[in-house]
């Protein structure tokens, strides 16, 4: 085997490491803070999108509309919506015209918990010495990124 064979197999030299441990990093670096407000990341994240959704709702905040947006299926929502709703966060009901189809929405204790939230990204990077503006040219990266993967799926 040559030597940029060996080079390429290097684990430092996988994006594709490179970004999983980044994500866990983060998710590490929210656990602490998401403990004391009761949520995991996943639910954070699903959290996310319904205020997202307050502010402008798609025509149908349904399950599979958030499985989409989360890149998630809903045998993985299923069971953070459902935690989600014991801790009276969010509500889910069965639409009236197709029984398969389940719409969203925040409780009053949901919306309430956006003012905890908003703070946390910001207290993250500062803990990290993080420079927000500097992130932005990789998020806009990633999201290239990610636009290019999708697309071959």
């Amino acid at each position: 085997m040559n030597d940029l064979s060996v080079d390429s197999l290097r684990l430092d030299s996988q994006l594709c490491f490179k970004l999983y441990a980044a994500s866990r990093a983060v998710v590490r670096g929210y656990k602490p803070m998401l403990d004391r407000l009761g949520l995991t990341y996943p639910q954070y994240l699903v959290m996310l999108v319904l205020w997202e959704w307050q502010a402008a709702s798609p025509p149908l905040p349904t399950v599979k509309a958030l499985g989409e947006r989360l890149s998630l299926d809903s045998g993985t929502l299923t069971p953070l919506l459902k935690r989600l709703e014991q801790l009276q966060l969010v509500q889910r009901r069965r639409s009236a015209r197709d029984e398969r189809e389940v719409h969203l929405s925040l409780s009053d204790a949901g919306l309430a918990l956006r003012d905890q939230v908003a703070p946390l990204k910001a207290v993250l990077l500062c803990e990290s010495g993080v420079d927000l503006n500097s992130l932005e040219p990789l998020h806009d990266s990633l999201d290239q990124l990610l636009r290019q993967i999708r697309a071959l799926s």
